[in-house]
């Protein structure tokens, strides 16, 4: 499950580093409530198109990472990645088969029990939960699904990435 050692390990990191960045550019007050969760997005992507490479470990790191990067509750994202990942990883073969828009309906799930792990972790820690706009970035993350895995996807493929 490292990312170094195998051919393309660079573009693999680039992705979620380029998934950091959308995650912390400023928006619009309207639209900073629909942003999806990228970095949920590219770790469910490579999780699904390398399971033997991209796991738990890489989904705990990424999510401690976006915890540091947002000023969130350490271990609230990683939580949150390393379950969705571990899900990913267990189902890959049986949602790669499925048509795009099958695959974009189970992504909006995994992306809703993610953020339902961090709507948990906002009870415990005592704040206020935030409305029905805090389900929406699952909702655009779904929309967004199919660009993002042929995009993704076009890079494995050219770069040969394995």
């Amino acid at each position: 499950m490292r990312i170094g050692n195998h051919q393309g390990g660079w573009f693999i990191l680039l992705s979620f580093i380029v998934a950091f960045m959308l995650t912390v550019v400023p928006l619009p007050d309207v639209l900073q409530y629909v942003r999806p969760e990228w970095s949920a997005l590219v770790l469910l992507y490579w999780c699904m198109a390398l399971p033997d490479r991209i796991g738990v470990g890489i989904g705990w790191s990424v999510g401690l990472l976006l915890d540091v990067l947002t000023g969130t509750l350490l271990g609230q994202h990683a939580l949150g990645m390393t379950v969705i990942a571990y899900l990913i990883i267990n189902l890959h073969q049986r949602i790669r088969i499925f048509p795009l828009w099958q695959q974009a309906v189970t992504i909006w799930m995994l992306l809703n029990l993610y953020q339902l792990l961090l709507l948990w972790f906002n009870g415990i820690t005592g704040q206020p939960p935030k409305g029905l706009q805090f389900w929406l970035p699952p909702i655009s993350g779904m929309i967004l699904w199919p660009l993002i895995f042929i995009w993704l996807r076009h890079i494995r493929r050219q770069f040969k990435i394995q």
